[in-house]
């Protein structure tokens, strides 16, 4: 049933598709273009229907009808085809069969980067599994091309096993999720599902219904350079400015301080000299009434700096960018309960908590269709040290044929 997970999923991160937050294009690169015109031949190939590919948001999509007489709602399965800020070209994976949960695993020639217990505890949870892993010059690229492998091999099955009944399900493979901007133009009305799963978690067992709300502030500051010898009572340093700015928030509400359902703020980026200076933050909490407080504080700060000069120094430009996905999916807990039970099933243990992150399905459950997050199998995302077991592939790849089974029952 597996036979083509493995080669399939090597296949996809070979293939380059970072995207890239500069770009004003959609998707954001070029390779992500080539890749979905990839998938759309191989989704044509496999014989799904409607495929497609929608050049105004990089969405492919396609279905799989109905092999019921039933009358049962449609599914959606969605990943995403870019991968994060780091380098994505000439991926090499490595493969260790049988690993033994407790031996370093060196991804570089020189031995400069390893895997190991010590830094990576989760290590041990893989013991006798197939591990694919990076060769250390690169990211692997299993966020989220794991969960692209397991929704095209799963759509693989049930076209193989007509036993199998299910109803309507659609899949959709999208573009720039890295950058928080992949769902922004999809077509919930093309997609047209009554409720939608992305695969785009992590470990085994991960079944998510709570992101954060998030915000991006970017702030550029204006200062008055003049020459350092004559600077008393004139200069105006724009860097001393972004350093009174960042002083002014709560020091310990930043990532590296934070859990579970505690927020932050996260400087993404300052740079410039004492003439300007520029500042990017991302502004993150799971209850809406702090997220709502964390963007005030941006305004406050901002307020209070200026107060001590003639004119605005500071200027800041805010926007949302997407919001706790529970207010909507709590109205009906349902399709949590569809994804629980099938893990149940499966002997696999649900672990139900809140991302401290966002995906497609933040926005996409806003625009109309309740789209909770499922584990795709990776470890250690966005860097050198990625990684992922072959069998995690395969369990989410039998969470999906097991959810499309249980909602035709």
């Amino acid at each position: 049933m597996y036979e083509n997970l493995l080669p399939r999923f090597l296949r996809y991160v070979k293939t380059e598709t970072r995207s890239n937050a500069a770009s004003n294009t959609t998707p954001s690169t070029p390779t992500q273009t080539a890749f979905a015109q990839v998938l759309k031949k191989e989704l044509e190939d496999l014989g799904l229907t409607d495929v497609s590919y929608n050049e105004a948001n990089g969405f492919v999509m396609a279905t799989l009808p109905s092999n019921t007489e039933k009358q049962v709602r449609s599914i959606g399965f969605i990943a995403h085809m870019d991968t994060a800020d780091f380098n994505a070209v000439n991926v090499n994976p490595q493969i260790i069969e049988n690993y033994d949960g407790q031996s370093t695993i060196q991804l570089d020639k020189e031995g400069k980067f390893t895997l190991n217990t010590k830094d990576f505890p989760n290590l041990k949870n893989y013991t006798g599994q197939t591990l694919i892993t990076t060769d250390g010059s690169t990211l692997l690229g299993s966020d989220d091309k794991s969960g692209i492998a397991e929704i095209m091999t799963a759509m693989e099955i049930l076209l193989a096993h007509p036993e199998i009944k299910h109803g309507t399900i659609k899949v959709a493979f999208g573009p720039d999720e890295e950058i928080g901007v992949g769902a922004d133009k999809f077509d919930v009305n093309e997609f047209a599902v009554d409720f939608a799963y992305t695969m785009d978690g992590g470990p085994v067992g991960e079944l998510q219904y709570e992101t954060f709300s998030a915000a991006q502030a970017d702030i550029t500051i204006q200062g008055k350079n003049v020459h350092p010898g004559t600077a008393k009572d004139t200069m105006i340093n724009a860097l001393q400015l972004a350093i009174d700015f960042q002083n002014s928030l709560p020091q310990n509400e930043v990532p590296e301080k934070t859990s579970g359902y505690e927020g932050f703020f996260h400087l993404m980026a300052l740079t410039g000299n004492p003439e300007e200076a520029k500042m990017s933050y991302i502004i993150r909490d799971h209850s809406r009434e702090k997220f709502e407080e964390r963007k005030q504080m941006i305004l406050d700060v901002q307020e209070k700096i200026n107060a001590q000069f003639d004119q605005e120094r500071v200027q800041v430009h805010m926007f949302d960018q997407y919001y706790n996905m529970k207010e909507i999916i709590e109205k009906d807990m349902s399709i949590v309960e569809l994804a629980k039970q099938a893990m149940i099933e499966l002997d696999i243990k649900p672990i139900i908590e809140p991302v401290r992150g966002g995906t497609d399905g933040s926005k996409i459950s806003y625009m109309g269709i309740p789209t909770p997050n499922i584990f795709a199998g990776g470890e250690n995302m966005h860097g050198r040290f990625e990684f992922v077991s072959l069998q995690a592939m395969e369990k989410a790849t039998d969470v999906i044929v097991k959810i499309a089974e249980n909602n035709a029952k």
